[in-house]
């Protein structure tokens, strides 16, 4: 069994943040995801000739630090500005500017291209799914993964000791990974508070439609590349193609209110439901919305944390140092997982043994 210091799991902004501050300490650190790329919902959609952001659509800053990562990000040219303006689409079809300016960041590469850079050098396992959590005798984890092999006829899991897990996925999934351990390692009263935070869903819509209709686009909604939609289907509608440095079409992505996406969370195929969305869309926009070239849906079942907890980490109080951190720890947003993941870094600090932890600008050094 390998034996580590850390195990995240999850290779989320909260997750990354908690692995350079602890690797830059010193410390053996392994990131498990479950999936096969890193950023969770900074997520990017690689598309034949093109790519689409259909999870976070822009980053806004809101406090110092994060705003010094996204200089960091400007200068090192992985971000940049995309607009001033988010737009509004009333309920009566009138589209208008909101009164709010300011700049909203993307990543021409794509929202995950973020993700990416935070995971430099670190050690990320991809399509790693962790199904078991084990505090042996001699108080240390042991992770029971999932270990996919598509050639293989027999795959076996396999399993990783580590002195300090931090679980940094979302709240539901975290209560599926720890209901085991209630009672004999983890009190009820402490999981109860992992089971009151609760996630909005949604349904992404990502399409495609001829190059003339961009031009269409434009002669009718000059600079408008951003909607927030006040509708019971619709939440979001963007030109995402707007943020690449090249497109080979027009690219929309729009992305349903919570409310529609709890009605069909559940359908095995989604093309109709994302053909009822771009249906929406254009009978408040453009009516060839409706009729793209392309279409791929995604769902979201832990799209937005609708009840986040107020601290900026959550502790399982265990004799070996067992956390959970996110977006929904202390806040609803991108940002707010970066926080997260710092306060998550000095609280396993000091558990492992106090060392010379770097500044929260952990960035200067990747």
């Amino acid at each position: 069994m390998e034996p580590i210091d850390i195990a995240i799991i999850g290779a989320g902004i909260a997750g990354l943040t908690c692995a350079q501050q602890l690797q830059q300490a010193g410390y053996r650190v392994v990131v498990l995801e479950k999936s096969r790329g890193v950023g969770g919902r900074l997520a990017t959609r690689r598309l034949p000739h093109d790519r689409a952001d259909h999870g976070t659509c822009y980053l806004s800053p809101k406090g110092e630090l994060f705003e010094e990562l996204i200089a960091h990000l400007l200068k090192r040219d992985i971000v940049q500005i995309w607009t001033d303006t988010i737009h509004i689409l009333n309920r009566d079809r009138t589209l208008q500017a909101a009164p709010e300016r300011v700049p909203r960041y993307i990543a021409p590469d794509g929202m995950s291209a973020i993700a990416k850079y935070l995971a430099t050098g670190l050690d990320v396992r991809f399509s790693q799914r962790v199904i078991g959590l084990e505090l042996t005798p001699d108080q240390t984890w042991t992770l029971t993964i999932e270990n996919p092999q598509p050639d293989a006829v027999d795959s076996h899991p396999s399993t990783l000791s580590a002195s300090a897990v931090l679980i940094a996925i979302p709240a539901p999934q975290a209560v599926d990974l720890l209901t085991p351990l209630e009672k004999n390692i983890v009190s009820s009263e402490l999981i109860q508070q992992l089971r009151s935070v609760e996630f909005d869903p949604c349904i992404a819509v990502m399409a495609g439609y001829p190059e003339d209709c961009l031009k269409k686009w434009q002669s009718n909604y000059v600079d408008v590349k951003a909607i927030a939609v006040q509708h019971p289907d619709l939440g979001w509608i963007g030109l995402d193609s707007s943020k690449r440095r090249t497109a080979s079409q027009p690219i929309f992505v729009v992305q349903s209110t919570a409310a529609f996406a709890n009605q069909w969370l559940e359908t095995t195929d989604l093309s109709a439901v994302g053909q009822q969305l771009l249906h929406s869309a254009a009978e408040h926009l453009l009516p060839w919305l409706a009729t793209p070239e392309w279409m791929q849906v995604h769902r979201w079942r832990y799209s937005f944390p609708a009840t986040p907890l107020s601290d900026r980490y959550w502790s399982a109080e265990t004799p070996a140092p067992l956390i959970c951190a996110g977006d929904w720890c202390g806040g609803m947003r991108v940002e707010s997982a970066l926080l997260s993941g710092l306060s998550a870094a000095d609280y396993l600090n000091q558990q492992m043994g106090d060392r010379t932890i770097p500044t929260s600008r952990f960035w200067e050094a990747i």
